[in-house]
């Protein structure tokens, strides 16, 4: 698979929002180590509500279907997870406007502006134990991809390895972003909720792509 059409991407939202409900214990369980324990609660809620207007948004482009799903969680998704969930599928948006198909290297310009558009929110770096300690990696494993020539499926599966590897990192790290970074070093040696989530989520994503 050489490109991402809009078609293929809503089908990668729809599984997106079926894994974090999926999920939505397991990741309020890694919360509650250091944070307020809710996490998956949150980012399922606002998925949950985006399948319940799923037939209302636009889907004429990539870039217009991920707008109107950025809104959605934005408003949605409870906590702090809105908005950043939210900046995230609205600079990938941004990114993607006008556009019905997505070579690899445009997936890698989304993603690093979906980075860019968290950082923008949030201010938070790499290491600093945030899903963008899982994100990043993802982002430059995609550029890498794109570099090399590989086709979107190669793509994904570099990038979910570097999702998850970037999770296991964060472990090793104290939080200095979020609630967990009240906690200090009681957060050492567990990994982020959000960085282990997106982990997860690039790796189901990449087996339904595949499949």
């Amino acid at each position: 698979m050489e490109t991402i059409n809009t078609e293929m991407m809503v089908q990668i939202v729809d599984k997106m929002g079926d894994i974090i409900i999926e999920n939505e214990v397991y990741f309020c369980e890694l919360d509650s180590v250091a944070g307020d324990g809710d996490f998956g609660m949150s980012v399922a809620k606002g998925f949950r509500q985006l399948k319940t207007d799923w037939e209302e948004l636009a889907k004429d482009d990539i870039g217009a279907f991920l707008k109107d799903a950025g809104m959605v969680i934005t408003e949605y998704c409870g906590g702090a997870s809105g908005p950043i969930w939210g900046s995230a599928f609205r600079a990938a948006a941004k990114s993607a406007r006008g556009k019905s198909e997505i070579t690899v290297a445009e997936f890698a310009d989304m993603l690093e502006a979906a980075v860019a558009g968290i950082q923008k929110r949030g201010n938070a770096q790499l290491g600093d134990k945030t899903l963008l300690d899982a994100l990043i990696p993802t982002a430059v494993a995609w550029r890498d991809a794109a570099e090399q020539g590989l086709d979107a499926i190669a793509a994904m599966d570099a990038g979910a390895k570097a999702a998850r590897d970037g999770a296991e990192k964060t472990k090793s790290m104290t939080a200095n972003k979020g609630r967990a970074s009240y906690v200090g070093e009681r957060s050492l040696e567990h990994p982020d909720a959000g960085a282990m989530a997106l982990g997860v989520i690039f790796t189901e994503l990449h087996r339904f792509v595949a499949g």
